[in-house]
Order: C-alpha cells, then structure tokens, then sequence
C-alpha cells in the first residue's frame, strides 16, 4: 500500500480552525484539539441565536408597545385587537419604533384604535 502524506490537507483544515479560534481565551485560541471543540460549540451556539434573536426582538418591541400604550389607559392585547379591527396594518417593530421616536403619531393611532373599541 502507498504511503500518503497529508501535508496541505491537514495543515489547511488545521489553519482554518485556528483562524476562527483566534481571540479565544487561553489554548482555545492556540491549541487545536481545544480550538476545535469551542469552535463547534460557538458555531453551535451562533447558529441558535441567530434563530433567538428574532424571539428576543419581538418580546422586547411587545414590552415596548405595552409601555407606550399603558398611557393611554389600554393594555397591549386590546390594543393589538383594535389595530385589527380598525384595520390598522402596522407591524411590531414599527409600532415600536413610533412610540419611542415619534409620540404624537403613536397618540394619534391610540385614539384611532379607541373609536374602534
């Protein structure tokens, strides 16, 4: 049987785990059997969040709404349900976005939804 050398191949896949160790903690960063593993992890854990993080940014524009609209004497679920009824096709974030930066416009579409109720 041939002898086989795996100089480039191993070197490469070496290289490139490394790569995407560097600025780990300790051997992570150095080491490659330790590089390895917490790069798995990571990729495990970027992969997960990327998926959480549009959970994590509709809770927080729904706190957002719920705040803003707690001024007005209503609650974030009728509010929601007027928006239905006065056909009101406004997403989350915008809403949001609308009551942070923009109260006047936000107050308009809160009486809006008040007639409605």
């Amino acid at each position: 049987m041939p002898r086989v050398k795996r100089g480039n191949k191993k070197l490469n896949r070496r290289k490139k785990i490394l790569k995407l160790a560097s600025g780990f903690f300790g051997t992570k960063s150095t080491n490659y059997r330790t590089a390895r593993e917490a790069v798995e992890r990571s990729l495990q854990y970027a992969y997960r969040d990327r998926r959480n993080r549009k959970r994590d940014f509709r809770r927080l524009w729904n706190v957002r709404i719920n705040a803003a609209v707690r001024q007005y004497d209503l609650n974030y679920a009728t509010f929601i349900h007027g928006l239905e009824k006065a056909q009101i096709q406004l997403n989350r974030k915008v809403l949001s976005n609308l009551a942070a930066t923009e109260p006047e416009t936000f107050k308009g579409i809160v009486e809006k939804v008040k007639t409605c109720l």
